[in-house]
């Protein structure tokens, strides 16, 4: 495929809005069956365990391990043409997931989702870093990253709103479809939409690859830039992973310490949880971005890496606060501190990871960098907070708050760590 220049900057941010689009379409189709636990389990009639299994296991395999071969394709084919079919696939797939009736079902259709999600990350993130120059790359990236944000947060929202009404409403029936549980309609609202936006990416031109060489780098290629880069990408990767796991885990934990700590209800907590993601969370990626590119004048390298200690410390500052006796009232004011350090990091360090990583072999090194952070991070982050309550506090719920603010604590001061590690591998390197 002949590659085209980039064209001027407006088009460029156009492209920015649509993959923000696919984002946010991404994380409510990935996030929203968090939300419904109870009705699914009660009309399915699964057991907690099968209920977890759903949540974690067929989205987060296929979704690591198909990222590597799908940004292969992506670094030799066209990244528009992998991303728009992923969208395609991950929203009929979550429409899908409506008609599940079986436990089976709807672990095949999660499997769907975790496929065609791994078609966008690496691959959207290359995309921005051709047309962006490396002075405004985390501006943008960051502006892509909000879709992470708004996305969880509207998941939030609409879980939150959906236990209210599933106590009013028990059936709806819908045209073509016939009698079905509200549950079942939200799959349906919130995966069709996504089909408009993978029909917009087909608007979205391919830029000209930085260094590009008419294909992908042999993955001999690909290997021997990983041996002659490991200790600063394996540094920067596990750094930002014990940074995401903290995420994770109070992603995965804080609406049910809010109903057990604050004597929230649980759509009250969500809706909470969501309006916060959607905006203190969006501000905050955006101004890491910005703050990311201003740093980057004195120390283009490192400047991700300042963004997220940053991050890391305001996290261990606000998380120390507001899972130790904060009150309902306090509570919220710090859980906005908590989204705003939280979002911070993450559009530096997706700048960081293209810039680091040469243009031939950009997606599948941004896929690499996922990978490592995602397995870590999905693996570590609700697991942590369940196992520390389990072993030091007899797996009573009041000590939520405490477990979340050991990992708090302890996987930002881990991610301080890791990311200085960073800087002196560069220095060494250099």
């Amino acid at each position: 495929m002949r590659a085209v220049q980039p064209p001027r900057s407006a088009y460029a941010w156009y492209v920015v809005a649509i993959l923000t689009l696919a984002n946010v379409s991404g994380f409510v189709d990935r996030q929203i069956l968090s939300l419904l636990v109870e009705p699914i389990r009660r009309d399915l009639g699964l057991s907690l365990t099968q209920m977890g299994t759903l949540m974690g296991l067929p989205f987060a395999v296929f979704f690591t391990l198909m990222g590597l071969p799908l940004a292969r394709l992506a670094d030799s084919w066209s990244r528009r043409g992998v991303i728009g079919i992923g969208i395609a696939l991950w929203s009929v797939m979550t429409a899908v997931s409506g008609l599940a009736g079986s436990y089976a079902k709807l672990l095949l259709a999660r499997v769907g989702v975790g496929v065609g999600e791994a078609s966008l990350q690496a691959p959207a993130v290359s995309l921005i870093a051709d047309y962006f120059p490396e002075e405004r790359r985390a501006t943008a990236q960051s502006v892509y990253a909000t879709g992470v944000f708004l996305g969880s947060g509207l998941a939030y929202y609409i879980g939150g709103w959906m236990v209210g009404l599933v106590s009013v409403q028990e059936q709806w029936t819908l045209p073509l479809v016939g009698a079905v549980r509200p549950w079942q309609t939200v799959f349906f609202m919130v995966g069709l939409p996504g089909l408009a936006i993978a029909a917009l990416m087909w608007t979205v031109r391919e830029p000209g690859r930085a260094d590009a060489t008419g294909g992908a780098a042999p993955l001999a290629e690909v290997r021997a830039w990983i041996r002659g880069n490991a200790a600063v990408v394996s540094l920067y990767a596990a750094g930002f992973a014990a940074s995401a796991t903290v995420n994770y885990a109070i992603a995965a934990w804080l609406n049910r310490w809010m109903v057990v700590s604050l004597d929230y209800t649980v759509a009250r907590a969500g809706m909470v949880q969501g309006l916060l993601t959607m905006t203190v969370g969006a501000v905050g990626v955006v101004a890491g971005g910005r703050l990311s590119d201003w740093l980057s004048r004195r120390s283009p390298d490192n400047a991700p890496v300042f963004v997220g200690i940053i991050g890391a410390a305001g996290m261990i500052a606000f998380g120390a606060a507001t899972f130790i006796g904060s009150s309902a009232g306090a509570a919220v004011a710090l859980l906005a501190g908590i989204n705003l350090f939280a979002a911070l990091p993450w559009g530096a360090a997706q700048a960081g990871a293209s810039s680091l990583v040469p243009g031939p072999i950009r997606a599948q090194g941004i896929a690499l960098f996922v990978l490592v952070v995602n397995l870590i991070a999905f693996t570590l982050g609700p697991l942590s907070v369940a196992w520390i309550t389990d072993a030091f506090f007899g797996g009573n719920e009041i000590f939520l708050g405490s477990s979340l603010a050991i990992v708090t604590v302890a996987g930002m001061t881990i991610a301080i760590g890791l990311l200085l590690g960073v800087r002196q591998a560069r220095r060494r390197r250099t």
